[in-house]
């Protein structure tokens, strides 16, 4: 099964199939961001385009049966879409006896790509549960269960706006909204949003409401949350179970949340890009059993979660300050309704006087008609990379044969293919990753080209990674560890803004190893202290843009480096002020682009420089220091908690297995980031948590250390 990548449903998906009741029968395993899953071909029956790839080098006809692509409307993504698409391309390419399925809720030509994927396509109209959709404005609410009654009602409102005028025709509102004293709600819109998930957590049921950004969520979450029920004034058993959720989010690396600690108690959460997975894994799973009744997202998550409730509450319908899509808009009012549980599902869009209009025509507007993403300056150029690399088609005519099984060919005349082609080939023959054969039929990937494919880069981002390691290559500095950690930060997880004065500070620190390092990637002290006193960075030239990625990646890599010296991610989060969410994204997906530079240098013949970032790659995962990497072993055991337990003596996984619990316990109450302030009773139940978790950490050590003696016993039984 495939479906474009979003962590939190990714574990909750492949959690749901390890539900099977033949279970026994199937190994079932995700490939998603921070996954341990090794690859292998020959050992599942799940598809992704890197297995794809391995399955036709290997030249192996043990092909899945079927390929489930989920979420078939993100081919129109630029990023995520492109490896749907050429995935499916692969396979209709071998001419195998797969079966393909692609199931969506938003498309708008189903038809072509039915033709494209050589198959039928069935529309269901079906909807479990009735959706009553409404229009909220200036704390009127109007009834919009159609498109066109959608629009009429806008425009009335925008025509009663504009006139100003008794004669003018106003459409009646179905219900008002009392207008709230409080002068934190004296916008209509948020007294609105405030007021419909209020009367819905009232009612017991489940609230989903949409904003525009991180910071509004968490600002709506508190308002919400201040006019319900507190704690004491709920149900026993929902309140056990909310103290239950504040208490396994303190356990967590980063401790509790300020905002959450205030908001979950009646239960109101946000969830957003800036938690890490575990705080959103906890806030998720909560929502979906009842224990939390109104839950704030930004907009992303309708595209990417199944997270359904009563009643969807949109608080405008912008994301960030740009409008919201109408395929994105549909997703999000198809949360509406939860089948088993809702007899009615409820939308209502809270727009101010500004966004009328605009709403109206998005609502008017058809779901955009997907589009390849192969077409030219997209992705044409990695994909013919691509299959040139992996050997499915190395010939003109079998390359040809390959873009007639794209999306793009049932899009674009045959003359413009050719000609995108031609010029594709060209490019990659220039950029040398691509060259003929002797008799000049054939293409081949040279050496760089096998190693840009082989390490899943783009052609552009291969060549500025090949540029970078070439230079490492000739040149490493072995006395430190910052050149290592800049050539493992991901290219595309240094888009962050620079605080320029903050990146001053850091190399202030910098001993003569760091300041080498900073003198060999090209950057200039003098040039970062300019930009702390003020200056701007240009980014106009070719010359400039490349010259400005690296000064990010460097500054990224800074944060790399204090998480890989037991610097928790909380700390670090607190230190570059970014969400602690989007410092643990860098340190999951550090781990995979540093396999790709591992299999980089491994395809270019590296050896050396291969070995180091491999030894170095082992510090990535545990984010500690070498003395620190057999403990980090050990589920829950990793950067400052391996520490705490290396300076109170348990310096082995051994020592760590024959501990009792109650000293393990007292370890992990010392490694808490943050100490709770709470009654005995409170006390004594997030006690009762940390100790569950020195149960898991005594069992795995356990574990590890049998599994350690036993291979030490076959070795005595092989040299016997």
């Amino acid at each position: 099964m495939v479906k474009p990548p979003h962590p939190c449903e990714d574990k909750k998906r492949s959690s749901l199939w390890q539900k099977r009741g033949d279970e026994e029968s199937f190994n079932i395993v995700g490939f998603f961001g921070g996954s341990k899953s090794k690859a292998i071909w020959s050992d599942f029956d799940i598809a992704a385009n890197s297995l794809i790839n391995a399955a036709i080098e290997e030249t192996s006809t043990d092909l899945p049966a079927v390929i489930v692509m989920d979420e078939l409307h993100m081919l129109d993504d630029e990023n995520r879409g492109y490896i749907l698409e050429l995935m499916a391309t692969k396979i209709l390419s071998l001419n195998e006896d797969v079966q393909l399925i692609g199931m969506s809720a938003t498309l708008n030509n189903p038809e072509l790509l039915a033709a494209w994927l050589q198959a039928k396509f069935y529309i269901s109209q079906y909807k479990p549960i009735p959706i009553e959709e409404h229009l909220v404005f200036d704390n009127n609410i109007y009834p919009a269960g159609t498109s066109s009654m959608f629009c009429k009602t806008a425009i009335q409102l925008t025509a009663s706006q504009r006139q100003n005028s008794l004669s003018q025709v106003r459409p009646l509102p179905c219900r008002i909204i009392n207008q709230s004293k409080c002068l934190e709600l004296k916008n209509p819109v948020l007294n609105s949003v405030v007021s419909l998930a209020n009367e819905t957590a009232r009612a017991g049921y489940g609230a989903l409401v949409f904003c525009s950004s991180r910071v509004g969520c968490e600002k709506n979450a508190l308002l919400i949350s201040s006019v319900l029920p507190q704690l004491n004034d709920t149900n026993p058993d929902i309140m056990e179970k909310r103290l239950d959720l504040l208490n396994n989010l303190r356990t967590t690396a980063v401790g509790l949340d300020h905002t959450l600690e205030n908001t979950v108690p009646t239960g109101v959460a946000f969830h957003h890009a800036g938690l890490t997975s575990e705080e959103r894994d906890l806030i998720a799973t909560a929502y979906d059993q009842g224990i939390l009744k109104v839950l704030v997202a930004t907009c992303s998550l309708a595209a990417g979660i199944n997270l359904p409730a009563r009643r969807v509450i949109l608080h405008g319908a912008r994301m960030g300050a740009e409008l919201i899509g109408p395929s994105l808009l549909r997703q999000m009012k198809g949360r509406a309704g939860r089948k088993g549980k809702d007899e009615v599902g409820e939308t209502y869009l809270c727009c101010q006087k500004s966004d009328i209009e605009a709403v109206s025509e998005l609502m008017e507007a058809d779901i955009p008609k997907i589009e390849s993403c192969l077409v030219p300056s997209k992705r044409d150029s990695r994909a013919l990379l691509e299959v040139v690399g992996i050997k499915l088609a190395t010939s003109k005519g079998a390359i040809d044969e390959f873009i007639k099984n794209t999306l793009l060919y049932h899009t674009m005349s045959s003359s413009d293919l050719s000609d995108m082609i031609e010029s594709c080939l060209q490019e990659l023959s220039s950029d040398g990753l691509v060259k003929k054969t002797e008799n000049e039929d054939e293409y081949k990937p040279t050496l760089l080209g096998g190693a840009v494919v082989a390490s899943s880069l783009t052609p552009e981002d291969g060549i500025f990674v090949y540029c970078e390691l070439k230079k490492a290559n000739q040149a490493f500095v072995m006395d430190g560890e910052m050149h290592v950690l800049y050539l493992f930060t991901p290219i595309h997880s240094s888009q962050q803004n620079i605080n320029w004065q903050n990146f001053r500070k850091e190399i202030e620190k910098f001993d003569e190893s760091n300041l080498r390092v900073l003198n060999f990637v090209g950057l200039k002290p003098v040039f970062i202290n300019k930009m702390a006193q003020g200056g701007v960075m240009k980014e106009s030239t070719p010359q400039e843009i490349e010259t400005a990625r690296i000064y990010r990646r460097f500054y990224t890599a800074l944060q790399l480096r204090d998480l890989c010296n037991e610097i928790p991610i909380h700390s670090v989060a607190r230190k570059y002020n970014i969400p602690r969410g989007n410092v643990q994204t860098l340190a999951q997906t550090c781990h995979g682009f540093a396999a790709g530079m591992i299999k980089f240098c491994e395809r270019m013949g590296w050896g050396a420089l291969r070995a180091v970032l491999d030894h170095f790659s082992d510090r990535l995962k545990a984010g500690a220091k070498c003395d620190l990497l057999a403990l980090a072993e050990v589920k829950f055991v990793k950067s400052k908690t391996a520490r705490i337990f290396w300076d109170n003596g348990f310096k082995s996984v051994g020592a760590l297995a024959a501990a009792d619990v109650q000293e393990i316990l007292t370890i992990l109450l010392m490694a808490q980031p943050r100490k709770p302030r709470t009654s005995a009773f409170e006390e004594e139940r997030y006690v009762k948590k940390i100790r569950s978790k020195a149960e898991i950490i005594s069992a795995s050590a356990n574990k590890i250390w049998e599994k350690q003696m036993q291979q030490e016993l076959d070795l005595e039984d092989e040299y016997e």
